[in-house]
């Protein structure tokens, strides 16, 4: 199960570094070829009128189907008496066509400098807040990029600007705090009734305008694994704030090395900046990894989302989605995979407007087509890791 963890390795990469001074760099590279159907013609707007026209196959090639690619530099510094200075630089790239990913940010996956000791470590810059990072080893398919329904899970403010975080680990547990200034994110308006959010905060004299804060707290000792999170996103919507919350609980049990089962509640509320309901949802997954040998892995994942409210309509069509991935090693750094998904009631990685589809806005466009309820996507990749 230890090679599930490469597709977040920069997630925990300071916590794992050396107390020699030194710089490395690092990376993944992952590309594959993807067939979807029903797949409509633009993601759904204000401008088209919430609409994402006639439903179509697609065949492409993607980036990151397993793994996001990425390159990045991390690096420690002894500073004596148990203290080191750290930090992470993270770009996230295409690979089919070299440019950059996340807004064609130079360091758009990560970008924090810190301290680290005994008692934890200490970061500022760019990162993954608390529920993400907690979620994180409670995800059987542990965030693959291709199909995962990240923004619905953990908000799609996973990655926040202007940040603040702490982690301390302590035996098998783990505790987590952030907080940012102005997360940086924006959320299109994909319904009528409900109005875009967000932007980039730090305005004189609204000082919670797109705030954040969260905290994550999991235990992990033996075969169990238990988790506990919670996360509250204050968007920009008109001329005041919103506010969107989460909350989670979770847990998993591992059975000799060879097969683990994991699963979770997610708790959500978005309310606009009258303290009006936009959205009302509760989040639930199970799946688990098994090692069928020493070479191939496969892992499991069923998620489904209970919409009580979006926009006031309170008898939503529920998405769900079921995913399986075959993933076989060549080398330590060398791996091919096969990623399937189905979803119901949305599109792939659960894209609806009950997500604003932020997958579509960032990777691939998995809008549902106007008149289905359904949509089917498989890819075959290969990913190499540096």
């Amino acid at each position: 199960m230890k090679r599930k963890i490469l597709a977040l390795a920069a997630v925990s990469a300071c916590g794992a570094a050396s107390a020699q001074s030194g710089v490395t760099l690092y990376g993944v590279a992952d590309i594959n070829v993807e067939y979807v159907n029903r797949v409509g013609a633009a993601v759904p707007s204000a401008a088209n009128g919430f609409q994402s026209g006639a439903g179509h196959s697609v065949v492409r090639e993607n980036s990151g189907g397993y793994s996001g690619s990425r390159w990045g530099l991390r690096g420690t510094e002894d500073l004596g008496a148990g203290m080191k200075s750290i930090f992470v630089l993270e770009s996230g790239f295409n690979l089919d066509s070299g440019t950059s990913q996340q807004g064609g940010r130079l360091f758009g996956r990560q970008a924090f400098v810190g301290l680290s000791s005994e008692y934890g470590q200490l970061t500022f810059g760019r990162q993954y807040h608390s529920m993400f990072s907690t979620l994180a080893n409670f995800i059987p398919a542990r965030y693959a990029t291709q199909y995962e329904p990240v923004g619905v899970i953990a908000g799609a403010n996973f990655r926040e600007d202007n940040a603040l975080k702490y982690v301390g680990v302590f035996g098998g547990l783990t505790a987590q705090a952030n907080m940012s200034f102005g997360v940086g994110t924006t959320l299109p308006q994909v319904i009528a009734s409900v109005p875009a959010a967000g932007g980039n905060g730090e305005v004189p004299g609204q000082y919670r305008r797109d705030t954040a804060y969260g905290v994550g707290l999991s235990y992990l000792a033996g075969p169990f694994g238990v988790g506990v999170a919670y996360d509250q996103w204050n968007p920009t919507i008109g001329t005041g704030s919103g506010t969107f919350k989460k909350a989670a609980v979770m847990g998993s049990y591992a059975f000799n090395d060879t097969a683990k089962v994991m699963g979770g509640y997610r708790w959500g509320q978005n309310k606009n900046q009258n303290g009006g309901l936009t959205m009302r949802d509760d989040f639930y997954w199970i799946g688990g990894q098994y090692r069928f040998s020493s070479a191939l892995d496969f892992t499991l994942e069923y998620d489904y989302q209970n919409v009580k409210s979006l926009g006031g309509n309170t008898h939503v069509a529920n998405p769900w989605q079921v995913a399986l991935i075959a993933d076989y090693t060549l080398s330590k750094r060398t791996d091919i995979y096969l990623t399937m998904a189905y979803a119901k009631n949305a599109g792939l990685a659960m894209e609806s407007a009950a997500s604003n589809y932020a997958t579509s806005l960032t990777v691939n466009n998995y809008a549902l087509s106007n008149g289905q309820s359904s949509m089917f996507g498989a890819a075959v990749g290969i990913r190499h890791v540096f």
